[in-house]
C-alpha cells in the first residue's frame, strides 16, 4: 500500500491556483516537499488532509480517499505538525497529554513523556510561556505518541537552532525504520531535506515542478560552467535554468544530454531546486 496517492489534485482560490499535482509516496519512505513562500505547499497539505475540498483531482492517503467516509476511520494513524501549533495557552505539556489521551485510541503516554525529556520541554511550563521552537517540538512529540504510520510535518524545524534540527531529523529516520511508516515533510531548509528525505517533490507558484528520487535527481543531473557562447550550443532540451556571470554561464544539465567532455559538478538538492525555479536560458 502507497502512503499517499495524489492525482492530477487542484484548489482554486482568488489569486492563486494549485495545478494538476500527481505523485505517489510509496510505503517506508520520507518525501520532503520544497517551495517558495505561497507556492501552495500548506495549500496541498490541507488537500491531503481532508482539511479543504479540492477544486478537481483526488488524494488517497493509507488508502483511503479523503473525501470518502473511510477516511475518519484511518486518522489514529497519522501524525500531523502544522506550521503554527495551536495548543491552549494556559495548559502546560503534561496536561496536553491528558488530552491527546482521550483523543487518541493507542496514546502511549510513556513515549510522550521520553519524547518530552528527549526535546528538553519542561512538563509544568504553560505553552504561553513556550517559544515558537518549544511549541513546535511539543507538537511533533504529540504526533510521535500514538503510534501513527504517516507523519504529515508542516516546516517543523522553523525556528529551531541546528542541533535541535539535527536532533529532529534523527528521530524522524528512527520512526521510519518500521517498513510500514513514512513521512511527508515540508520546508525551506533543503539541506535538512537532503540528508533525510527518499522523494522530493517542487512546487512553484501552484505547480509541480519536479517529483523525483532524491538519489536519481543528484545523479541524473550536473552543474556545468561554460563560457556563454559554449552554454548556447548545448541542447536546449538538456539545460535546466541558468546564471549569467561577467565571465561565463552556469547552469543545471542533464548528463545524459550533454557531451562527456564538459567539466561537471555534483549538484547539491538546492542547486536543481534554484536552477529549476530558475528555468530558462536567458
Amino acid at each position: 500500500m502507497n502512503a499517499i496517492e495524489v492525482q492530477a489534485l487542484g484548489k482554486k482560490y482568488p489569486g492563486f491556483e494549485l495545478r494538476d499535482v500527481t505523485f505517489t509516496l510509496p510505503e517506508g519512505c520520507i518525501m520532503g516537499l520544497v517551495g517558495e513562500n505561497g507556492a501552495g505547499k500548506s495549500t496541498l497539505i490541507r488537500l491531503i488532509m481532508g482539511a479543504a475540498g479540492a477544486s478537481s483531482g483526488q488524494a488517497r492517503v493509507l488508502g483511503a480517499d479523503v473525501r470518502g467516509p473511510d477516511f475518519t476511520k484511518i486518522k489514529d494513524d497519522i501524525g500531523v505538525v502544522l506550521d503554527e501549533a495551536h495548543f491552549p495557552a494556559s495548559l502546560n505539556a503534561r496536561q496536553i497529554g491528558r488530552i491527546m489521551e482521550d483523543t487518541y485510541s493507542r496514546w502511549d503516554g510513556g513515549v510522550y513523556k521520553a519524547y518530552l525529556k528527549r526535546l528538553d520541554l519542561p512538563e509544568k511550563k504553560r505553552v504561553q510561556d513556550f517559544s515558537r521552537g518549544m511549541k513546535m517540538k511539543l507538537a511533533l512529540a504529540c504526533a510521535l505518541s500514538h503510534d501513527a504510520k504517516l507523519l504529515i510535518l508542516d516546516e517543523p524545524t522553523g525556528g529551531l537552532d541546528p542541533l535541535v534540527r539535527d536532533e529532529i531529523l534523527d528521530i524522524l529516520e528512527d520512526f521510519t525504520r518500521r517498513e510500514d511508516r513514512s513521512v511527508l515533510i515540508s520546508s525551506h531548509i533543503v539541506s535538512d531535506l537532503e540528508k533525510l528525505c527518499d522523494y522530493v517533490a517542487f512546487l512553484h507558484r501552484g505547480e509541480l515542478l519536479l517529483f523525483e528520487e532524491k538519489d536519481r535527481l543528484l545523479e541524473e543531473y550536473a552543474i556545468v560552467k561554460l563560457p556563454e557562447e559554449v552554454l548556447r550550443d548545448l541542447p536546449e532540451e538538456a539545460v535546466h535554468g541558468v546564471r549569467h556571470g561577467k565571465y561565463c554561464a552556469e547552469a543545471l544539465v542533464e548528463r545524459d544530454g550533454v557531451r562527456e567532455d564538459l567539466p561537471l559538478e555534483k549538484p547539491s538538492l538546492e542547486d536543481v531546486i534554484v536552477f529549476f525555479a530558475r528555468g530558462d536560458r536567458e
